[in-house]
């Protein structure tokens, strides 16, 4: 039999990483033996157990290892993490070792360096000369690049379940379900909102044109303006409708107010984005006094950044979008770095793209009527992502109504 002996150590009881580590390993055909177990007696201790993992097959043994490691398991044996140079551009090595989004550590040259702008499904990119390793994305990888290979020599620590008093940030417990007390839950976000920015942390949102469509897009302008929003991240039609709202008071030709169909109202999204191609851009028009409120118009006014990423189905688009996906991914990437929260509110695509490249560090929130959007951001990995199944209309005004409280 191969085998290798596994570490864990944290809440492993009441997060239920034990049960899951065995569950792995049994679901793989593999054998275990537990050769030490140490179990916290206060709330405030660790526990920590030694597991002895078997299989006849090393493949099957390494892939077992690979899959121990996204939960936090760390090889007993520590050796020097292994590298191997890119033979070329947006290639790397056959064995590269995959992250998750969780702290992850290297052990080089005996020090145990942090892998910084974690996120999950990227290589671990070593620089010797400066002392320091970091996440790339696979098409920013350039030919000589040392990437980390194997399971050797690298730690993953994902966040811990907080003890005591149950708190709605609870690490992996973000059950799907339009039947949670929204009311209570929503307050608890608006207290860590409130307490992120009182330290002066930042929140990015990143929003779906149903803000505009529900009436909410006045309460979010609102929380741009107050200083509770630091980054949008959002698509061609958030912006095109919120400016046709702006404009005309309408979205998609419906009037915000009455709900009524206007006369002639299917063409206002196109002469929205026809004004701002006219002004040059969203700032131009602010600036000429053409666009005068709305949520663009607030990002403009308080130097909120904001990533604009376009797709196949764009109308226009207007001309602050990015339209090379790769492009504005990395944008993303760049305003995600000092994020303490981020609030995803009905946007499937873009919610699960934010997903995927922030740490489970970051305080996270989706929000969406559909719980299949929710869903899918757990399923790819976002496990810290609080849920909530409800109506856009609903959730901002509470959520506004909570933060003025």
């Amino acid at each position: 039999m191969n085998s290798r002996e596994i570490e864990l150590s944290g809440h492993i009881i009441d997060s239920l990483i034990l049960p899951k580590v065995l569950d792995i390993i049994m679901d793989y055909g593999g054998d275990f033996q537990i050769n030490e177990f140490q179990v916290g007696k206060l709330k405030s201790d660790i526990s920590t157990a030694k597991i002895l993992v078997e299989n006849e097959d090393p493949k099957i043994l390494d892939s077992i290892l690979d899959e121990l490691s996204e939960i936090g398991a760390s090889i007993a044996q520590i050796k020097e993490v292994e590298l191997l140079e890119s033979p070329k551009d947006k290639v790397v090595p056959e064995n590269f070792y995959s992250t998750t989004n969780h702290t992850t550590t290297i052990l080089r040259n005996g020090v145990w360096l942090n892998v910084d702008e974690i996120e999950m499904d990227c290589m671990v990119v070593v620089d010797d000369k400066n002392k320091k390793t970091f996440c790339k994305p696979l098409n920013q990888i350039k030919k000589g690049d040392l990437i980390v290979v194997g399971r050797e020599g690298i730690k993953v620590t994902p966040p811990q379940r907080p003890r005591g008093k149950k708190g709605v940030f609870e690490f992996m417990n973000s059950d799907v379900s339009s039947e949670k007390p929204l009311n209570s839950t929503i307050e608890n976000i608006a207290s860590e909102i409130k307490e992120i920015k009182l330290k002066g942390g930042k929140i990015a949102i990143v929003g779906g044109p149903a803000i505009v469509h529900t009436g909410a897009a006045d309460l979010l302008s609102q929380l741009i303006k107050e200083g509770f929003i630091d980054y949008l991240f959002a698509g061609n039609a958030l912006a095109t409708h919120d400016i046709e709202n702006a404009l005309y008071g309408t979205s998609l030709g419906v009037c915000i107010k009455t709900g009524n169909v206007v006369k002639r109202g299917h063409r206002h999204h196109i002469r929205a984005i026809n004004e701002i191609n006219n002004a040059g851009s969203i700032k131009s028009a602010v600036e000429k006094g053409s666009l005068k409120k709305g949520i663009m118009y607030q990002c403009i006014k308080n130097n909120v950044p904001f990533v604009l990423a376009g797709s196949i189905r764009d109308d226009g688009p207007l001309p602050d979008v990015i339209t090379d996906s790769m492009i504005a991914q990395d944008k993303m990437r760049e305003y995600l770095q000092d994020v303490d929260m981020v609030i995803m509110i009905a946007t499937m695509l873009h919610s699960i793209a934010t997903g995927n490249i922030i740490s489970s560090k970051v305080k996270s929130i989706c929000v969406d009527i559909n719980p299949a959007t929710v869903t899918k951001l757990a399923d790819r990995g976002s496990a810290q992502v609080v849920s909530i199944v409800t109506d856009i209309g609903t959730f901002m005004p509470l959520l506004y109504q909570k933060l003025h409280k």
